[in-house]
């Protein structure tokens, strides 16, 4: 399952990245807001999966 979260976590950040990106070249404020938020909460599930893997050592 820890593989699972963590490519769900590497795809949330690429899709946000993408996201963002569009946003700028189109000069969409929301988008890119919206890509900044889904890069973090792929950060932020990766974290929490690094924590888990870390206790479990």
């Amino acid at each position: 399952m820890a593989r699972e979260q963590k490519a769900k976590a590497k795809k949330e950040q690429v899709k946000g990245k993408a996201k963002e990106a569009m946003g700028r070249a189109v000069g969409n404020e929301k988008m890119t807001a919206e890509g900044r938020a889904e890069q973090a909460k792929g950060d932020a599930r990766q974290a929490k999966e690094k924590t888990k893997d870390a206790l479990q050592d």
